[in-house]
């Protein structure tokens, strides 16, 4: 992976962890939007490829956004359950 990729993936992993916080609440620092968009990013790529739903709104860009988050809120909901 270059340098290149991982800024894109950070950045991604920081829009997408805002946008769950937006729809579930919590504030929390860039690192930890970042940390929960990388890992909804996982979480939703895998969840909706399971579920056979194909995420095409616009640019590929878009589409990570809005995966990483899907995938961002069900990991943030399961963290508050287990707490």
């Amino acid at each position: 992976m270059d340098a290149a990729a991982i800024i894109v993936m950070l950045v991604v992993g920081a829009i997408a962890g805002w946008l769950a916080s937006l729809v579930v609440g919590g504030p929390w620092s860039l690192l930890g939007y970042i940390i929960a968009g990388i890992i909804g990013g996982v979480v939703g790529g895998w969840l909706l490829n399971v579920a056979k739903v194909n995420i095409n709104v616009g640019p590929p860009i878009v589409n990570q956004i809005i995966t990483a988050a899907i995938g961002a809120i069900v990991v943030i909901l399961i963290a508050r359950l287990i707490r």
